[in-house]
Formats: C-alpha cells, sequence, structure tokens
C-alpha cells in the first residue's frame, strides 16, 4: 500500500507578482521658445525706438496725469494701444494658422507647392485682424482681470473705481497686447504665462516689467511726503511704463531664452 506525502511548505511552489512601474511623471515641462524679431528692416528699426515714443509719450502726460489722472488716462488710451499695435504688426510674428508648430515654437509659415507667396502689402492686411482681436482680448478680458487683482491687492474699491479700471487698461495694454498677438488664445501657451515659464525675451520681459514696476510703484503711495503725484494711481502707472521699459531691455539682452526655475 502506498503512502503519499503532502508537500512541506517548503517545497510548494510561490509565484512572485511582476514589480510595479512607478506612475508616469506629469510634472509640467515647457516648450515654448523665445519670440523672434520680424527678419526685416523695419522691424529691427522699430523695436528700439519703441520704447523710446511710449516712454515720449508718457512724460509729455505726465503733469496732466497729477492733475487730473482719469482724463488723462482716457487720452492716453488710445496712442498707447496704437503704438502697441504698431509693434505687433511690424516687429512681431501673429498667432493665425501655420504660424506655430508643435511644441510651441514659432516659426516662419511653410508654403505649399504651387502656393503663390504674398507681397508684403497683403501680409500687412493679414494682420490687421489678428491685431484687433488682440487689442479686444487686451480690454475685455485681460483689462477686468488686472481689475479685480488690482483691487484684491488694496485698490480703493468704493472712492477711485475708474482710476482702478484706467489703470488696469493701461497695464494690460503694455503687458497683454503683445502676447495676445503672438501666442493667440493656445491654451498651452497661456498656462506657460501664468505660470511665468516663458523664456526671456522683449515681450516676455515687458511683461513681467509692467507687473513688477506697478508693484514697486506703490511703495510712495503711504509715505508722509505730502507730494501731489502721490495720490492714487500716478505711481502705480508710472512705475507699470518705467518697468516696462526696463524689462523689455531685461528680458531681451541679459534673459534671451532663459526660463526661472521654480523648485
Amino acid at each position: 500500500m502506498s503512502s503519499t506525502t503532502a508537500p512541506s511548505p517548503s517545497s510548494a511552489s510561490t509565484t512572485t507578482s511582476p514589480p510595479q512601474s512607478a506612475p508616469p511623471s506629469r510634472k509640467f515641462t515647457p516648450t515654448s521658445k523665445p519670440i523672434p524679431l520680424l527678419p526685416t528692416q523695419t522691424a529691427r528699426l522699430y523695436q528700439h525706438i519703441h520704447p523710446a515714443f511710449v516712454l515720449s509719450l508718457f512724460y509729455l502726460s505726465f503733469s496732466a496725469l497729477v492733475a487730473d489722472p482719469v482724463s488723462t488716462l482716457i487720452r492716453l488710451c488710445f496712442p498707447i494701444a496704437s503704438l502697441q499695435g504698431l509693434y505687433s504688426v511690424l516687429c512681431l510674428p501673429t498667432a493665425h494658422a501655420g504660424s506655430f508648430p508643435k511644441g510651441g515654437a514659432i516659426g516662419k509659415r511653410k508654403h505649399k507647392p504651387g502656393e503663390k507667396r504674398k507681397d508684403g502689402g497683403s501680409e500687412l492686411a493679414g494682420k490687421i485682424v489678428p491685431i484687433l482681436l488682440s487689442l479686444l482680448l487686451t480690454l475685455f478680458l485681460a483689462t477686468p482681470i488686472l481689475l479685480v487683482l488690482l483691487i484684491l491687492f488694496g485698490a480703493p474699491l468704493t472712492t477711485h473705481f475708474a482710476h482702478n479700471l484706467l489703470c488696469a487698461t493701461h497695464m494690460a495694454l503694455l503687458a497683454l497686447t503683445p502676447l495676445f498677438y503672438v501666442y493667440g488664445v493656445d491654451p498651452a501657451l497661456w498656462r506657460e504665462i501664468c505660470s511665468a515659464s516663458l523664456p526671456g525675451d522683449a515681450v516676455w520681459g515687458g511683461t513681467v516689467g509692467t507687473v513688477v514696476g506697478a508693484w514697486l510703484g506703490a511703495v510712495p503711495i503711504p509715505l508722509d511726503w505730502d507730494r501731489e503725484w502721490q495720490k492714487w494711481p500716478v505711481t502705480i502707472i508710472t512705475g507699470a511704463y518705467v518697468g516696462w521699459a526696463v524689462g523689455r531691455l531685461v528680458g531681451e539682452f541679459l534673459l534671451k531664452g532663459k526660463r526661472v526655475q521654480f523648485d
């Protein structure tokens, strides 16, 4: 009679589960490149004289700004919007179809075989709609957002609403009109903008400079100097304009292509 022996625990077969792979990283990786200047003599020339035009216009209006901020800021809106629009059209690539290859890089539009190249007049006419849309987005989307941020950061809500609105309008024209023109409304690119992940260039430097300059412009307001120019929002607007010009220089010549790293 044969006997059977139960297998010992040590001889029982064991199975090991394969090691689990690490979940894919969801870390946000910016892919945009610095905004290139259009390869024209006009763009190379106007890029340098544009800040001088803007600052000269503001300097000539400063006395009136101190005396009557609301009326002066209203009068300045159209000239500043026109100068920002002119700079965008003459110097920057637009966000129309074909200007943005995948990955956020900006490049020249490739012409299809047999497609006729547009002459300079046709290309300029094709930029009218983009710049008008950029200005509309600046005024009706960016300005209300900046207005809310100004109030959250301490702007007087009930007594200086017109001042706040016009301050937000000028900051939006300086900081965001060229960004709307170049980047359109691409969600991936605006995610980089909102996270301050764009590489350095004149446009992005101007945007950051506007915000930093306006923030620093609030410093003299509470000081007991009893100066007429300390009233709201003269120093905020002045800081935004000066910061915009300084930021353009820093972005173009010192931080070109560099990104701010947030660890």
